[in-house]
């Protein structure tokens, strides 16, 4: 069965997909994603979708799931390298990706799970106006 990789990063998880996801694979990652917050006690989840060049209505809901169960379990997520298409598609679909927190590449992704999303921590990560 075809799996995700999901590595630990201290008090957070990294999530790199490199592979053309499916129904049945976003699934998986779901199911495995869960589990290994609770395992871990992780405080945050990093997906990065830079390989990704298409995300339909079904893999766009998976990740709002993800973010929604990780938010239950004391956990923030932040979805980094989205192309641009995938961000037209998202927005054409009708997805807000409610509860995910979106960074341009990991390093900013990280900074956001790093400060919590407190803008008092970090104000270059949430510039005004």
């Amino acid at each position: 069965m075809e799996r995700i990789p999901i590595l630990q990063m201290g008090d957070f998880l990294l999530v790199t997909i490199q592979v053309d996801m499916h129904d049945r694979l976003a699934m998986t990652l779901q199911d495995d994603l869960t589990n290994r917050i609770c395992q871990a006690n992780a405080r945050g989840v990093l997906i990065d979708i830079s390989a990704l060049e298409i995300v339909d209505s079904f893999i766009g809901r998976i990740l709002g799931n993800i973010a929604k169960m990780a938010k239950v379990l004391d956990a923030q997520t932040v979805v980094v390298g989205m192309q641009p298409a995938v961000a037209i598609t998202l927005v054409e679909l009708g997805l807000s990706l409610e509860g995910i927190r979106t960074a341009l590449n990991v390093e900013k992704g990280m900074n956001l799970l790093r400060t919590g999303f407190d803008p008092q921590s970090a104000p270059h990560l949430f510039p005004r106006g």
